[in-house]
């Protein structure tokens, strides 16, 4: 073999082995949970809180956050291997070896925790990594294998980076800090759910007691509508607790009665599930925009 074959080929196994990595930290599920530290911090400062500690705090919360994510995909390689949705993961590809998979797990938890703390303070750095165990030994560990209620108590985790944001300007954690993680935590049943539905044949194969198995279709809708009214209340309380003013309360109202209503049309045609899961995702992008943007304009 000639030698710029040889270096092509290494350039491409390089590459392929870079972006195994890289899907291992689950950069989507990371982006969406970065949509909710900025507005966090932002209502915290009352104005915007200074460039370096936004980058230094999403720095450190995507560092976090793919080492949870990390983990969980060494921890499920398993089930991934017998889900369809799932089986295209790095692990169950033998891309990496589940060794390696742990090692770079550890240390991307082990650098977020480092780097809040020297860049934010200490409070964010232990809410993060805080978040990192609990979804791991907590969620991926015990409850997702054992409980239908799994998303509902693991869900906790993603709320977290509102508290992390919070807590990297003020030093603390207040009230209006723990409405923006109420919201998420309610949120994120009905929006995984919403996946859970349309993958349920997946979950049912490898023993996932998801809601929809253990329950059915019917019950889990019920419960999706429970959550999104639930939401919907919780994202208005800010405007009392945080001094909210009209920008915010009529993007909750607003954004609330049309989460509400998709996830309606959900329970009477549960085919709708994957386009409530992707609507259900701008629902929380744009609420906790217009938190930025109440405080910024």
């Amino acid at each position: 073999m000639s030698a710029p074959l040889v270096a092509a080929n290494l350039r491409v196994g390089w590459m392929e082995r870079f972006g195994a990595y890289v899907a291992l930290t689950k950069p989507r599920i990371i982006e969406l949970l970065l949509i909710t530290t900025v507005p966090a911090m932002v209502l915290a400062a009352r104005g915007w809180p200074g460039t370096w500690l936004v980058v230094a705090t999403l720095v450190g919360g995507t560092l976090s956050a793919a080492g949870a994510n990390t983990l969980n995909c060494y921890l499920d390689r398993d089930i991934d291997g017998v889900m369809r949705r799932t089986s295209r993961r790095p692990l169950p590809r033998h891309q990496i070896e589940p060794e390696s998979a742990l090692i770079f797990g550890v240390a991307l938890g082990l650098a977020g925790f480092a780097w809040l703390s020297l860049f934010a303070n200490l409070l964010a750095a232990s809410l993060a990594t805080a978040a990192l165990l609990f979804y791991v030994l907590v969620y991926t560990l015990w409850l997702k294998r054992t409980s239908n209620q799994n998303i509902v108590i693991g869900g906790a985790a993603g709320a977290v980076p509102a508290l992390v944001g919070w807590a990297a300007v003020t030093g603390g954690v207040e009230l209006p800090a723990w409405i923006l993680f109420s919201v998420v935590f309610y949120w994120t049943p009905p929006h995984f759910w919403a996946l859970a539905l349309r993958y349920r044949d997946d979950y049912q194969a490898a023993a996932v007691p998801m809601l929809p198995v253990t329950n059915g279709i019917s019950s889990t809708t019920r419960q999706m509508v429970l959550y999104a009214g639930l939401t919907a209340i919780t994202s208005v309380l800010l405007v009392p607790t945080a001094g909210m003013g009209w920008i915010y309360l009529l993007a909750a109202v607003g954004l609330g009665g049309w989460f509400l209503w998709q996830t309606l049309r959900v329970h009477f045609r549960p085919e709708r599930a994957m386009v409530l899961f992707s609507q259900s995702t701008r629902y929380l992008s744009f609420l906790f925009l217009a938190v930025m943007l109440d405080v910024l304009l």
